[in-house]
């Protein structure tokens, strides 16, 4: 009992072990229970499961709140909106990648559900690590709100910009260095077929492998971001990872939904360029005003307010049939 009662980054050991918990019984009901066959998932059925990953999101924020203070519970859901809009920028980038490995959607759900499984612990090691860089060496965090202000302004300038995943280098480069099929083989990610060179069995990998590394790694991409962006809210480790893990849960369910009217959303990515410029300018607005911390309320508050303006601007421009290829 004097184990659960020690503090591990900032909060008893009892406490990372019940959210730990949490999220283990959630994933095996997902893929144990709920969606134990392959089937596609219909926009109803995602929905329903969004808005059940959404209300337990809230519901463990309701709970900081009670138990951590008001404060903790304000930058725990200001955390888990950033890192929920953030993550939507990465449905486009998941679309992509099924679009170009032709991957059927009764298998698209397995793959995302691997995929939340390394972004658990990929998040795990890069918020760690962010909060040892941090307690050690404060001024970093002036470094991520550069970082952040100047990303935003990249987003905004390459928003017009379509990508190629034909043209990715580590796509290329698993290519050359992997056997990979032609063809899909259901779900599996590895297949045993006859060597071309040699004729002899040989360990295959799959369109939907390659699918589940490229996501894996456009997470990476992302959370370099979306890391960044919530030490700028907050420096505890427990609402930050507990927030973005929170937020990821219900990305997988929402996307069958999303990816559907996906072009409804064009002017999402300009929105999140101005909200990541707005959360690393908080760190000098707040030194330049003689504030100890930016005011949580009003930085819950202008995010609502530039993520509200994206989608109803997105909405808007969208609201009559157009070209996709030209939209942003």
């Amino acid at each position: 009992m004097e184990f659960l009662a020690q503090d591990v980054l900032t909060k008893p050991v009892w406490m990372w072990a019940s959210f730990l918990a949490l999220v283990v019984i959630l994933l095996v009901l997902d893929l144990g229970v709920l969606h134990k066959k392959h089937r596609e998932i219909g926009v109803r059925e995602s929905l329903m499961m969004s808005l059940g990953y959404l209300t337990l999101g809230l519901g463990f924020g309701g709970w900081v709140w009670h138990s951590l203070g008001a404060q903790s519970g304000i930058e725990y859901l200001t955390g888990f909106v950033v890192e929920k809009s953030l993550a939507m920028d990465n449905v486009f980038v998941i679309a992509m990648i099924f679009g170009y490995f032709a991957i059927p959607q009764k298998y698209q759900h397995r793959v995302l559900f691997w995929g939340i499984l390394g972004v658990i612990v990929l998040r795990a090691v890069m918020i760690a690590g962010g909060a040892a860089l941090v307690s050690e060496f404060g001024w970093i965090l002036y470094i991520f709100a550069a970082f952040l202000i100047l990303t935003g302004i990249k987003m905004i300038a390459m928003a017009d910009k379509s990508h190629d995943l034909a043209d990715n280098p580590l796509l290329r480069l698993l290519k050359r260095r992997l056997r990979v099929t032609d063809e899909l083989h259901g779900e599996r990610f590895f297949v045993k077929l006859p060597d071309p060179k040699t004729g002899k069995l040989a360990t295959f990998v799959t369109p939907v492998f390659l699918a589940l590394v490229m996501i894996e790694i456009a997470d990476v991409i992302f959370a370099v971001d979306s890391v960044p962006a919530i030490f700028a809210i907050t420096t505890d480790p427990y609402i930050i990872y507990t927030s973005n893990i929170f937020a990821i849960l219900g990305l997988r369910a929402l996307y069958f939904a999303l990816a559907a009217i996906i072009h409804r959303f064009a002017y999402l990515k300009q929105a999140l360029a101005v909200l990541l410029i707005f959360i690393g300018s908080k760190i000098f607005v707040a030194d330049l005003m003689g504030w100890e911390k930016f005011p949580a309320a009003i930085s819950l508050s202008v995010t609502f307010a530039i993520l509200l303006a994206g989608v109803l601007w997105s909405l808007w421009r969208t609201r009559h049939p157009v070209n996709p290829e030209k939209l942003p």
